[in-house]
């Protein structure tokens, strides 16, 4: 009996694969500080062009760039989403997926919406753990696993403040006592502060970092929809930076009208909060970029009213010319539909050549709603005076087959302490170690 649901997504996908538009602009044309925002194209159907997951078979592994390697830290895992490295060297690995979302779904769109998760490899359970991987030998590979700490509620950043782990789960912040070189944490967390989550959740990821005083948190909460269709009142809280005093638990709004950032980072020169942000869908193959974007205390940055500033979308109704006056455009595009996650700029000791000696690495995981596909690989922004200074320069590609299939889909990135950059793959369940073609410093 449950042949006729099946048959009935696949009748439904193909339908929707037919559907749609394709760009009539390169990918780079989407890029940089200046990208080229052409007129919107609704159609009547979403385009969906969804890369079906493969995995990696044959010993096949991502295409470095030249002057650099990479191998497999860890493999095995259960849909490993973000990073975290410890100060002894070893790493934790949140190994996550989407909650369940308890009346939420319903109608069309909510259909779509199911079918191209569970197509693009994103519709299993979430193992709702975080791992501690360990490479005592310092050979670039974890010969190790334990479970850190485990039952938790689809979790996603953590952070470390002095003997104080924390981590966000989809609907809040808890606090873990840690002790350095433990393989695994006994203690229950602490509730630290809620986040916005309800049965809807659109966007689940909640990602965390420590200011460098260590008295606060930053934490990212996405949108509840596309652009409002959902209602605006259920974006109450959302499509933002919050901004968490760790002292009093207390939290408030940082900057708004981000509608699904997730990556964040310290700029190392000027100390400045940077994120990359995922932009709105069903507008063109061209539209929107995604991007990397400095954020600034009481920045509003545009949605889900208009984008690129003053740029509006006229589907949000009502209108509020008021806040689009107010919309701050981003520093840096970074291809429409990317699905850009992962953020971490480079740091003293990096093993990489000079290419990438200061600048952003960004993980994209991949656009669902474009034709051809965007994304998928791991890039690179060079850095100037704590600016972007220049095109992106690719560091790890590979990550789509021939014919058009998902090897791996790249989320988190981060530096660990020998120099080398770890890549998540959740669609390949491995972590990547990219290095230097010369043997890494120890």
């Amino acid at each position: 009996m449950k042949l006729l649901p099946l048959m009935l997504s696949a009748i439904a996908l193909a339908a929707l694969g037919a559907c749609g538009d394709s760009a009539r602009l390169p990918v780079e044309a989407g890029f940089g500080a200046k990208p080229e925002l052409p007129a919107p194209n609704q159609t009547l159907l979403p385009t969906v062009n969804i890369a079906l997951p493969q995995g990696w078979t044959g010993g096949a592994q991502p295409t470095p760039a030249p002057g650099t390697r990479v191998n497999a830290f860890a493999s095995g895992l259960d849909h490993p989403r973000w990073l975290h490295v410890l100060p002894n060297g070893d790493v934790l690995v949140a190994e996550s997926n989407a909650p369940p979302k308890s009346g939420a779904g319903d109608g069309i769109r909510g259909m779509v919406a199911k079918m191209i998760m569970a197509r693009a490899g994103a519709g299993v359970p979430s193992a709702n753990r975080i791992t501690l991987l360990r490479d005592a030998d310092g050979d670039g590979v974890a010969e190790s696993r334990s479970v850190f700490t485990d039952k938790l509620n689809s979790p996603f950043g953590i952070a470390l403040v002095g003997n104080n782990l924390y981590v966000a789960n989809t609907d809040g912040v808890l606090r873990f006592p840690y002790t350095p070189g433990a393989q695994h944490i006994d203690a229950a967390g602490t509730p630290v502060t809620d986040l916005p989550a309800g049965p809807l959740n659109h966007h689940w990821t909640k990602n965390i970092i420590a200011s460098r005083d260590g008295s606060k948190l930053y934490a990212t909460v996405g949108s509840n929809s596309n652009v409002g269709e959902n209602g605006i009142d259920k974006e109450e809280g959302r499509a933002a930076i919050w901004e968490i005093d760790l002292k009093s638990g207390t939290k408030r709004l940082f900057a708004t009208g981000l509608r699904n950032p997730n990556g964040m980072a310290l700029e190392p020169v000027t100390g400045t909060l940077w994120t990359v942000a995922n932009e709105r869908d069903e507008i063109g193959s061209d539209l929107v970029p995604d991007y990397l974007t400095s954020v600034r205390d009481g920045g509003f940055y545009g949605w889900p009213y208009s984008y690129y500033g003053s740029h509006v979308d006229e589907r949000v109704k009502p209108q509020r010319p008021d806040l689009v006056s107010k919309a701050l455009a981003p520093d840096y595009a970074l291809g429409a539909h990317t699905a850009s996650l992962g953020l971490a700029f480079a740091e003293p000791g990096l093993s990489l050549p000079a290419t990438f000696g200061a600048g952003a690495f960004i993980g994209q995981h991949g656009s669902w709603n474009r034709r051809p596909f965007s994304g998928y690989k791991v890039i690179f922004v060079p850095f100037g005076a704590g600016q972007p200074a220049g095109p992106p320069v690719d560091l790890l590609t590979g990550f789509l087959s021939e014919d058009g299939k998902a090897r791996g889909r790249p989320v988190g990135v981060v530096q660990d302490r020998r120099g080398a950059l770890l890549v998540a793959d959740d669609v390949g369940n491995v972590i990547w170690r990219v290095t230097g073609t010369a043997r890494s410093p120890g």
